[in-house]
């Protein structure tokens, strides 16, 4: 049997309770989460991957990711919105137009410097560097950091994540 989301009303209390389960998680799990934060306003990738990987595999269940595949990217986009929920002073937007596209996830923390973009890819075949390069190659493309520009920010990080199953991987766009 196939269930289906019928509309987007049910959609959007869909995506409420899910975000409201992920946020009751985080609170637990703040201290971890908060090193996550922490790494990706610090350019530390390998602590990005590391962490997220780790959490994916103790939170997640491949039956979590059992949908179409076009809505595979949506979970994993789902769950980072809650771990970056952790950070309650940080101004967090999902699919917030930007340049010439929609963002998955723009993070700009407290400190008022910076702008975080994060494009999130499902790696339908598992090869997760080629999907993190396809990510960092649409923020590019679509211009998304004139956004942040516009509005005098310098510091500008842009972040590819691709997710198969449990697993994750994670690149930082290189300046220019």
């Amino acid at each position: 049997m196939k269930l289906a989301i019928p509309n987007l009303e049910i959609r959007d209390i869909f995506e409420t309770q899910i975000m409201e389960f992920f946020k009751e998680n985080v609170r637990k799990d703040g201290e971890m989460l908060t090193r996550f934060c922490d790494a990706l306003q610090n350019k530390d990738t390998e602590n990005v991957e590391k962490i997220f990987t780790e959490y994916l595999r103790r939170i997640i269940s491949i039956r979590d990711t059992a949908v179409r595949i076009g809505m595979k990217e949506n979970f994993y986009h789902g769950v980072l919105l809650g771990i970056l929920g952790v950070k309650t002073r940080w101004g967090i937007s999902s699919n917030r137009e930007m340049g010439e596209g929609y963002a998955d996830i723009l993070a700009e923390p407290d400190t008022g410097d910076m702008g975080i973009i994060i494009e999130v890819k499902y790696a339908h075949d598992g090869d997760l560097e080629r999907a993190c390069k396809e990510a960092l190659k649409q923020i590019k493309y679509t211009r998304y950091e004139d956004y942040l520009e516009d509005d005098g920010v310098e510091n500008i990080l842009k972040y590819g994540i691709a997710c198969y199953k449990k697993r994750c991987k994670v690149m930082l766009a290189e300046n220019g």
